[in-house]
């Protein structure tokens, strides 16, 4: 056995301290993968088998984008065999609503979008509660609908908050740049498309208690929508989560209202009730990523700094608010990604829309924030005669500038670091020669790389989030049981939280053993969201670690005859400072403690310090840190079809010191991986016609919406996790990783971009839509043609051109 000696970090010092022998750190893998591989790993819909007399719930959809109910006879479904029940608003015993805002009614009068559920009917079997579905007889008074962002502006639709970040004077900073530059950028949405789609289980006790079994990010949301809609308090309601198969924000919000017919389902008839959506239903009824429209005007001064920015978003919000205003004030934050800029107006509002109530995503806002920025510099670069990645690196911030919110960017020195070792290990100079070659004699192919990089906050905009518990239990026999408010839906969360325990307690990973997320255990939780998992559960964990160590650390003193300070806890065994010859096995010491009557049992608790927000004057210091990142993508485009390869993606991302580093990895792969399928495979499609589907969704089934697969996969993917950046303040020293490693897939999108641009004259900006399917980038690689065809160059600074207007001081030219 190794020993300690007296520099050893004691495990219940400083949160970021690790003691010596961490079970944190080590490349372990997930902790379900051997359920996931054999098919034991149970999720929500697999309880069927397990429940008897149940019922499944079927929803009748509206065939309006936006309609009037008329008329609702539910009496024909009880003529079909195996019906039950029809659930509608009659039955709602206590609030009518789905929603924390109050404006998303469980059973409405009114049809909001095509698809929205009028009815649920309860039937023996899946296709009994359909065919009650399809016998009940409704009639609609169809009314006007918005199904764009622009229809939604034209008509002045908007809901909820508009709010505006600034700083300094931005209409001073324009009149003073040297080049200024307008434009507009429109990006489409995002569907989830989790492996398992959105399911609840719910029963009732003899005692009248509401157990429900929910595919939920936010399991204490869940309980107290489930719990308003019911008129009963929380502590009636109980709802567990084993594990998600894929959440990626469409299920914070989204599950409640499903949760809730299921649980009013059971109450009414008695039974258990199954609401499972098969993919269609999900993809019609769910929200996705919020689209957005910007509209921009940038300055630079003559060293190509960016001098000032004034825009505008408008984010498409759907029918309901949902999570639209912390979505909007997160990408208010993030529009200035890595990037100074001194004079700043930046404006946010919500269109409402008769389309599904668009919600929490991967970097939730943050994404739609940085492109803005990401897209401006990317056609701005060959307008002022600069390479794109000399650009950004240029407006990089440096220690001592904050944010446009007064967040100070700490740690801003790593912008440059990171750039440096991602240029170094994607071998960027000798590739970029060798790309030069290959388009000289490639006519009708072309290739190109690309680098962007990343700056994410990590927190909850509402502070009141930022927080978190834990229970955890030692047994007599030495074995640990840990419970925490966070959800597993894939990301390792389950994984890290069974490291930190092991290593807070000092015993092999083997002792300890982790109990589904459930509201009866930890109370009062947020959601498994904003990348904050492993920060606020780990830290709840390691708090409770702790308590129950400390009262060990007397009892193994006092066998030991050393003070508690000087007991250390090394995989299992425990001993002190300098002893060779005495030590105690943690079994042993668990038993005496018990007979000594100690408490062996401790309720964490971990609140997020140092944070302060102002939502209405969006100013304050809403992040506990920035994670960083850097990727580098390499794409070949074919000229005849606009299609293309992802060669090569390298990427460089700042995780701190890992909790998990085969965790982290496959999470930084993966994030990549979502966010190029947003930018350039997954185009959501309605039917925008005045026809008689207006407001469906042509792309709602895997044969229509395009996700990423293997053929996507970049050729050669590299991640490299950033050295020697230890997070104060944090679990360990870790960084979170969920959301942040989604942007690295600007780098393939600028890759397409001046991929399509070397089909054109030098100097060419190019206008590539989003997302840049090959559709796209074929009409954007036949604009540089005509450019080149025309002999015009926009970035011709010589002859002060630009599409026909001249480039003087001041003079705004439009992009």
């Amino acid at each position: 056995m190794s020993q300690l000696s007296h520099n050893d970090k004691i495990t219940h010092g400083p949160l970021a301290d690790r003691p010596n022998n961490p079970k944190v750190g080590l490349p372990i893998s997930h902790e379900s993968a051997p359920g996931h591989v054999t098919g034991t790993a149970l999720y929500t819909d697999d309880l069927v088998a397990h429940t008897k007399d149940l019922l499944h719930a079927w929803p009748l959809q509206a065939p309006h984008a936006h309609a009037k109910i008329t008329k609702l006879d539910v009496t024909p479904a009880y003529a079909v065999p195996g019906v039950v029940r029809v659930l509608t608003a009659a039955d709602v015993p206590g609030v009518n609503d789905a929603g924390i805002k109050h404006d998303e009614p469980l059973f409405g009068d009114e049809v909001r979008f095509y698809g929205h559920a009028v009815c649920y009917v309860l039937g023996e079997t899946e296709d009994d509660a359909r065919r009650g579905a399809e016998a009940i007889v409704v009639e609609y008074e169809p009314l006007p609908s918005l199904m764009t962002i622009t229809e939604a502006i034209e008509a002045e639709s908007f809901q909820g908050a508009a709010r505006t970040v600034s700083r300094g004077d931005a209409e001073a900073g324009l009149a003073d740049s040297t080049y200024r530059f307008t434009g507009e950028f429109e990006f489409g949405g995002q569907e989830h498309f989790y492996l398992e789609t959105n399911a609840a289980l719910a029963r009732v006790d003899e005692a009248g208690q509401v157990f429900v079994q929910s595919s939920t990010q936010h399991p204490t949301e869940t309980q107290e929508i489930v719990a308003h809609v019911l008129g009963v308090h929380s502590n009636e309601v109980t709802v567990q989560c084993l594990r998600l198969g894929g959440g990626f924000g469409g299920k914070e919000m989204q599950p409640h209202g499903f949760a809730a017919v299921a649980a009013l389902g059971a109450t009414i008839t008695g039974r258990p009730v199954l609401l499972r959506l098969n993919r269609t239903q999900d993809m019609t009824m769910t929200g996705k990523r919020h689209p957005f429209h910007a509209a921009w005007e940038v300055g630079f001064d003559a060293d190509h700094r960016i001098r000032a920015l004034k825009a505008t978003l408008t984010s498409d919000g759907g029918w309901s608010l949902d999570l639209s205003e912390p979505v909007l004030a997160r990408a208010l934050c993030h529009i200035d990604n890595c990037y100074w800029i001194p004079d700043i107006e930046v404006h946010g509002r919500i269109a409402k829309t008769n389309k599904t109530s668009q919600t929490a995503f991967r970097g939730f806002g943050g994404p739609q924030g940085m492109i803005v920025i990401e897209d401006i510099l990317g056609r701005c670069a060959p307008l002022l005669g600069a390479q794109p990645e000399d650009l950004r690196r240029r407006n990089f911030y440096v220690p001592g500038q904050p944010t446009p919110y007064g967040q100070p960017v700490r740690h801003a020195e790593r912008l440059e670091q990171i750039w440096a070792t991602l240029e170094t290990k994607a071998d960027v100079v000798s590739r970029r020669l060798a790309i030069e070659e290959f388009n000289a004699t490639s006519e009708h192919s072309k290739r190109a790389l690309a680098m962007t990089p990343v700056k994410f906050g990590i927190s909850f905009n509402l502070t009141a989030f930022n927080q978190a518990g834990a229970l955890v239990h030692v047994y007599k026999d030495g074995s640990v049981l840990i419970n925490h408010g966070g959800v597993e839906m894939g990301q390792g969360l389950h994984t890290k939280m069974i490291q930190v325990a092991a290593t807070a307690l000092g015993v092999p990973l083997s002792y300890v053993r982790l109990a589904p997320t459930r509201t009866d255990k930890v109370p009062n939780t947020s959601a498994t969201a904003a990348s904050s998992g492993a920060d606020l559960n780990g830290g709840a964990i390691k708090d409770a670690c702790e308590q129950i160590r400390r009262r060990l650390d007397v009892v193994a003193a006092g066998q030991l005859g050393i003070h508690p300070d000087d007991v250390r806890f090394v995989d299992g065994v425990v001993t002190g400072i300098g002893f060779h010859d005495k030590q105690i096995e943690w079994a042993k010491l668990c038993h005496d403690a018990y007979f000594q009557r100690v408490q062996l049992w401790a309720a964490g608790f971990y609140r997020t310090a140092g944070l302060h927000w102002d939502a209405n004057r969006m100013q304050g210091e809403p992040f506990k840190y920035f994670a960083y990142g850097a990727a580098c993508s390499e794409v070949e485009v074919d000229g005849f079809t606009g299609a293309y390869r992802v060669l090569r993606a390298d990427i460089v991302h700042d995780v701190g010191d890992s909790l998990s580093p085969l965790i982290d990895v496959g999470q930084i792969e993966g994030g990549f991986v979502q966010g190029t399928g947003w930018l350039t495979l997954e185009e959501l499609r309605w039917d925008t016609s005045d026809g008689p589907h207006r407001g469906r969704l042509n792309t709602q089934a895997a044969s229509t919406y395009k996700i990423p697969s293997f053929s996507e996969m970049p050729e050669h993917f590299a991640v490299h996790l950033f050295e020697k950046a230890t997070e104060s303040g944090v679990v360990y020293g870790s960084k979170a990783v969920g959301e942040p490693p989604l942007m690295h897939a600007f780098s393939v999108r600028e890759a397409l971009r001046a991929a399509a641009a070397a089909f054109g004259p030098e100097g060419h900006s190019v206008d590539l839509r989003s997302p840049a399917t090959p559709e796209a980038v074929f009409w954007a690689v036949e604009e540089a043609r005509a450019a080149a065809e025309n002999g015009s160059a926009d970035a011709a600074l010589a002859n002060g051109s630009h599409n026909g207007h001249a480039r003087t001081s001041g003079e705004p030219v439009r992009v």
